[in-house]
């Protein structure tokens, strides 16, 4: 039980990703002491947390990262009690979709079976130390598939690929230990969500990114796959907020996030290209390889059970969302062009696929 006075301590997986550092962000502004868990590199990946990150020995510190990974359970049981958190918060994933097509088994191993070791590895925290912890899931949109729209909290799981069949499994574990152990585990099955921080290999932030250095002559062309695809996009700062809410009410459930307004694939494009002026059709060219081998053709989210009990809502509306992701990516390629006109050599970021 944590004394009078003292913070609440929430552990975080996948701190280092989008959702992650906004979640750190979110925590700490409420008082939080944020523990987070980074996988071990040989190149630092903590971009993304830079600006919230102290030294430790520093007064009042109260953000701290450990080495560990969902592979590892051992490794997760050691930080478990080190950190004595009051809420945990698994976002830990491959979560790439197309990759996992070409990575099924990590993908399972980590998504899936990761999440197993994770409840099990809390299971016994929980019976050890006689301490409660709430936990939350991140699920996906991706688990309903072919379903068709609008999707809620009853709509059947219809998964399309190796990350949603993984995180079916993930979400019926969360569901299987709540009811067996009495464990309080939340799955929150968040509809797309995006930001300036999503990785540049998404689709999303591809399109902002690339289109940014074709504006500014960096860039000749952009190659897509599947722009009648649709789907309901938010903004991941938004959506972390409704993580923390599930965890603060009465009783742990399971909650659909999404804003109720699907968008093609085409539209976020041609919404970009029409903010810099741009025709989308001179430069866009279609990659069969950016195709998936099996497709998810609509995902529309309906959030009234996260509305009506968490009182949650979506704050940024679609066309805000791209202007804040390609106002950050026209300022990325501005100083792109300056260090070029400069005679810097710039190395191009990220893969050219994905």
């Amino acid at each position: 039980m944590r004394m009078a006075g003292k913070p609440k301590r929430a552990l975080v997986t996948g701190i280092t990703g989008q959702d992650g550092s906004y979640l750190a962000e979110f925590l700490l502004n409420k008082g939080y002491e944020v523990h987070g868990v980074i996988r071990r590199a040989s190149t630092f990946n903590t971009e993304r947390i830079q600006h919230i990150y102290r030294d430790p020995h520093d007064d009042n510190c109260g953000f701290f990262l450990h080495y560990g990974d969902l592979n590892d359970a051992t490794g997760l049981r050691r930080i478990l009690h080190r950190v004595k958190p009051d809420e945990v918060y698994n976002l830990a994933a491959q979560s790439h979709v197309k990759v996992s097509f070409e990575q099924a088994e990590y993908t399972a191993d980590t998504v899936a079976t990761g999440t197993l070791r994770l409840f099990e590895s809390l299971r016994d925290y929980i019976d050890v130390s006689g301490c409660q912890v709430k936990i939350y899931q991140a699920g996906s949109s991706e688990m309903f598939g072919a379903s068709p729209p609008p999707q809620n909290e009853d709509t059947p799981f219809y998964p399309r690929s190796p990350y949603a069949v993984s995180k079916v499994a993930a979400y019926w574990y969360g569901v299987n230990y709540r009811e067996a152990y009495g464990m309080f585990i939340a799955n929150g099955i968040l509809f797309n969500h995006e930001s300036p921080r999503r990785g540049e290999t998404f689709v999303t932030r591809k399109i902002t990114r690339a289109a940014s250095r074709i504006k500014l002559g960096l860039q000749n062309e952009l190659f897509l796959g599947n722009l009648a695809a649709f789907r309901d996009w938010g903004f991941a700062g938004d959506y972390v907020e409704a993580m923390w809410l599930m965890l603060q009410h009465e009783k742990p459930g399971d909650y659909v996030i999404a804003t109720g307004e699907a968008h093609s694939v085409q539209e976020f494009v041609e919404l970009v290209f029409n903010l810099l002026e741009l025709n989308w059709r001179d430069y866009v060219k279609i990659d069969p390889r950016y195709f998936r081998p099996s497709e998810v053709d609509y995902l529309l989210g309906d959030s009234t059970r996260a509305r009506n009990l968490l009182q949650w809502k979506p704050r940024v509306s679609f066309e805000q969302l791209v202007r804040m992701m390609l106002n950050h990516d026209l300022e990325m390629a501005r100083q792109e062009k300056t260090l070029r006109e400069a005679g810097h050599k710039v190395e191009p970021r990220g893969v050219p696929f994905g």
